[in-house]
């Protein structure tokens, strides 16, 4: 469908149209390419944490400012995700809407989010190697590396309901973040339509799981490298309740929603 010729955006209408199309030729990805894509997209959103720590770990900001820059600066991510190009998992959550207007099979969502879960962790725990190993955490006094380590422990010690929570709000904003990416024309359309959202769930202290994935891997390398023992219960402590909340956000919270709002096919009289 032609965009709304009255508005310099696609109408919600039209970007739910959008998001249907993107969602089957998200699910018709060659395998090779899904890999790849999922790669990146971790690594991506790796850089946008990294980014974000360098933020938090100067103590001379105040509370809301570091979280707010903080939150804004991890914009970078999904920026690269969407104008770049990669499988991002959070953001495949609204693969539902293909799947509830019937244009996808169970198995084609399923799929999709296994794979791209698995290389978002891959390529998030690879960046995470190449940080570690490059002395980045050695920057500002060895606060970087301090940051890093207060982060994956403050996530591998939240309680289940408590990550599950953080991450369906998590979820509900990076979706929307998506999909509102979707309603513009350009670069910087996009660029407006990711940062507040995923600002403000950074700044909320909600749980992105691959995000999460490239902390905690690199908490564990420094926890290594000090000779500490290894908590890798606390990766899976916190990226079972994650997922599931990222899932519950993104494919419910938005992307069912929408689809009842503009795709359930209207009774006939």
């Amino acid at each position: 469908m032609e965009p709304n010729s009255g508005f310099d955006a696609y109408s919600p209408r039209e970007i739910a149209e959008r998001v249907e199309g993107v969602c089957v030729a998200k699910a018709n990805t060659p395998l090779l390419s899904l890999v790849m894509l999922g790669i990146l997209a971790g690594a991506f959103i790796g850089l946008g944490s990294l980014f974000y720590v360098i933020v938090v770990s100067d103590s001379t900001l105040g509370f809301a400012a570091s979280r707010v820059l903080g939150g804004a600066v991890f914009s970078l991510g999904l920026l690269l995700v969407v104008v770049a190009g990669a499988e991002l998992f959070t953001g495949n959550n609204l693969l539902a809407m293909g799947w509830a207007h019937g244009c996808l099979k169970t198995g084609d969502v399923l799929y999709n989010w296994v794979i791209v879960c698995a290389t978002n962790f891959v390529g998030a725990a690879g960046l995470a190697a190449i940080v570690f190993l490059s002395g980045h955490t050695d920057m500002n006094g060895g606060a970087i590396g301090r940051t890093y380590l207060q982060i994956a422990a403050a996530k591998s010690s939240l309680p289940f309901w408590t990550a599950f929570f953080r991450g369906v709000m998590c979820n509900v904003l990076v979706c929307m973040a998506v999909w509102m990416t979707l309603a513009g024309r350009s670069v910087v359309d996009k660029f407006v339509a990711i940062v507040m959202p995923i600002a403000a769930f950074v700044a909320a202290g909600f749980e992105h799981s691959i995000a999460n994935m490239y902390f905690l891997s690199l908490g564990l390398m420094l926890q290594a490298a000090a000779g500490e023992p290894l908590r890798l219960a606390g990766l899976w402590t916190n990226l079972v309740p994650v997922i599931a909340g990222n899932i519950l956000g993104g494919s419910v919270l938005v992307a069912l929603v929408y689809y009842v709002i503009y795709r359930r096919p209207a009774k006939s009289a």
